[in-house]
C-alpha cells in the first residue's frame, strides 16, 4: 500500500529554517522530520511512499540520492577514488518523489499524482510536519470496516498554556499544565483514502484539500474520523520544532513506535 506525504510547502511560520531547506527536512535530532514520519509508518508495515514535493524539491531528491551513502560506514582510497561500504543501513523503503510544482495547494498535490495512485486501491496521506504514535494497521481496519472513501485521523493536541478555575475571591480551585485540550478534535493528517476521492479534487492544482473535498466527502457521508487518544505533534513553529528536539534528546519520543 501506498503513503503519500505531502512535502512542497513553503513553511512559512517556521521561516527561521524553512529558508534554507523545505520543511520536511528540517531537522529533529540526527534526521529530517521527513524520515522520522517515514520510519513511524515503515515500522508498522507500510514501506512505499510517494512524495509530491514543491518548495525546493532538490533538497529531498538530493537528500535520497545520497540516503545510501550518507547513511553507510565506508572506507575510501583517495589514491583512485573508490569506495568499499563497511556497513550497510537496513532500510527497504521505495520512495517516489514528485515535483508537482511551487505554489500547488494541499489537494492540488494529491491531484497531480494521482496516475501513480490509480489500480492501486486504498491509500494512505499525511503531511510533512507532524509526528504521533498512531497505530497504522488499527486505522487502516477501521477504515475498512465503515467501507466510506476516507477516513481522517481526528486529535486532541495538547494545550498551549495550562488552564486554572478559580472563585470569585481569586482563590484557584484548579490548576492544570498544559494538558490536553478539552475544546474538540482537530484534523491531525493521517488520512485512509480510497481512489474515489479524486472525483471530488474538482479544481486541480488549486484545490484545498482541507477546504470544499473533505466538506463535500462529510455532506455525502463519505469522511468517517478515527480518534487518536495518543501522542500527537506537528511542527508549525520553532517552538514546536525545539519541543520535539527536547524529546528526542532525552530519548523520550513517543512516535518511535515498536513494530
Amino acid at each position: 500500500m501506498k503513503t503519500v506525504i505531502l512535502c512542497g510547502g513553503l513553511g512559512t511560520r517556521l521561516s527561521e529554517e524553512t529558508q534554507l531547506r523545505p520543511k520536511p527536512m528540517v531537522s529533529i535530532g540526527p534526521k529530517p522530520i521527513l524520515a522520522h514520519i517515514m520510519d513511524l509508518y515503515a515500522r508498522q508495515g507500510f514501506n512505499e511512499f510517494v512524495l509530491p514535493a514543491g518548495y525546493r524539491a532538490e533538497d529531498i531528491k538530493s537528500y535520497f540520492l545520497n540516503f545510501h551513502t550518507l547513511s553507510s560506514d565506508f572506507e575510501i582510497d583517495l589514491s583512485n577514488g573508490r569506495v568499499d561500504a563497511v556497513s550497510r543501513p537496513t532500510c527497504d523503503w521505495r520512495v517516489k518523489i514528485l515535483d508537482t510544482g511551487l505554489n500547488t495547494l494541499t489537494g492540488g498535490r494529491l491531484w497531480r499524482v494521482r496516475d501513480h495512485l490509480r489500480g492501486k486501491g486504498t491509500f494512505m496521506l499525511t503531511y510533512g510536519d507532524g509526528l504521533s504514535d498512531v497505530n497504522l494497521p488499527a486505522l487502516l481496519d477501521f477504515h475498512k470496516s465503515h467501507g466510506r472513501l476516507a477516513t481522517v485521523t481526528a486529535v486532541r493536541p495538547a494545550a498551549r498554556f495550562g488552564t486554572m478555575n478559580f472563585a470569585a475571591d481569586g482563590a484557584v480551585k484548579d490548576f492544570r499544565e498544559k494538558h490536553q485540550t478539552d475544546e474538540g478534535w482537530i484534523n491531525g493528517g493521517f488520512f485512509v483514502f480510497e481512489e474515489g476521492v479524486f472525483d471530488y479534487l474538482t479544481d486541480g492544482d488549486a484545490t484545498v484539500l482541507e477546504g470544499s473535498p473533505m466538506e463535500s466527502l462529510a455532506r455525502d457521508g463519505q469522511l468517517m474520523a478515527y480518534r487518536h487518544n495518543g501522542f500527537w505533534q506537528c511542527m508549525d513553529t520553532i517552538r514546536d520544532k525545539q519541543y520535539l528536539e527536547s524529546l528526542w534528546t532525552k530519548g523520550d519520543a513517543p512516535w518511535l513506535v515498536k513494530p
